[in-house]
């Protein structure tokens, strides 16, 4: 059985307000982990990681743990007060020969979350190689089913965003740097 996972923090207001974290967390992710455990009861997914189960599935059951996944690795992302605000070490080394700066690397990550057409999520994903690259993917698809590894992630569904910033999309992904705790996605990225 999954669980909604516990936030690492209480708060990113004023980036993220109480009220959109806590309809997008409390109510929208759970109703995700609420379904995922009902399609997979008695099924050979009932067993597996989320991970496994977005490799090996396909409708109802890929959208609901492809959902759960994304959530978790968004969520986990962030924080309040960031000890690492920007890239650092292999992450930033790696950055910088793919897109020569950070600032372009931002500026083509918010492009790519702007342009993407309907609801979905821009990454920052790697190869085997550790060479990286930024991907739109529609509905609950994720680096993890292409045989990517998932880094950074920014929620372009409307839920994410509209209490605080309505239409405003490209307004709601630049905010989203001001949280993002680059020692995380460092982790992921050497793991």
């Amino acid at each position: 059985m999954f669980k909604l996972i516990d936030l690492p923090y209480k708060s990113l207001a004023p980036v993220i307000s109480d009220e959109t974290l806590s309809f997008h967390h409390g109510k929208h992710l759970q109703t995700y982990v609420d379904n995922l455990n009902k399609l997979i009861a008695g099924t050979e997914f009932e067993t597996m990681s989320l991970e496994e189960i977005v490799k090996k599935s396909s409708g109802a059951i890929f959208n609901n743990a492809g959902q759960i996944l994304n959530h978790e690795l968004y969520f986990t992302q962030f924080a309040p007060a960031p000890s690492c605000p920007a890239p650092t070490g292999h992450l930033l080394d790696a950055i910088v020969k793919q897109w020569g700066s950070v600032d372009a690397f931002k500026a083509d990550f918010e492009a790519k979350g702007v342009t993407l057409f309907g609801s979905g999520w821009v990454w920052l994903q790697s190869n085997e190689a550790g060479e990286l690259s930024i991907a739109q993917y529609p509905g609950a698809d994720n680096p993890v089913a292409h045989g990517l590894k998932p880094l950074l992630t920014f929620d372009v569904w409307e839920h994410a965003y509209y209490l605080d910033y309505q239409n405003r999309r490209a307004a709601h992904l630049k905010e989203l740097w001001g949280i993002v705790e680059w020692t995380v996605m460092e982790k992921r990225y050497n793991k």
